[in-house]
C-alpha cells in the first residue's frame, strides 16, 4: 500500500480493490495499532487506534477530504502534506 502521507509517527495509506474494500477508506497506522477510517464520515471501522491518534488522523482527514475521496474514485494515488 502507498503512503499518502505521514505525521506524528502515523502513516496513512489507501488500497484500491473497490468490491473487497468499501466504504471508501483511508488505513492510518500508528506503532503496533491500525485502523480503517472512511473518507466519507472520518470515524473509525475497524481497527484499534488509541483515541489520540485518532483524533489526528480525523483532523488531517478533514483537511483532505475532498483529494482523498477523488484519489479513491480515479484510483489514483498523490502525496499529501502531513498535519502540522
Amino acid at each position: 500500500m502507498p503512503i499518502i502521507s505521514s505525521f506524528y509517527g502515523i502513516y496513512i495509506k489507501m488500497f484500491f480493490i473497490q468490491k473487497e474494500h468499501n466504504p471508501p477508506h483511508i488505513h492510518a497506522i500508528y506503532n503496533e495499532f491500525y485502523g480503517e477510517i472512511s473518507i466519507k464520515t472520518l470515524k473509525m471501522f475497524k481497527g484499534d487506534l488509541p483515541p489520540h491518534a485518532l483524533k489526528l488522523v480525523q483532523k488531517w482527514g478533514k483537511m483532505h477530504q475532498e483529494a482523498l475521496q477523488k484519489m479513491w474514485e480515479e484510483q489514483k494515488i498523490t502525496k499529501l502534506p502531513p498535519l502540522k
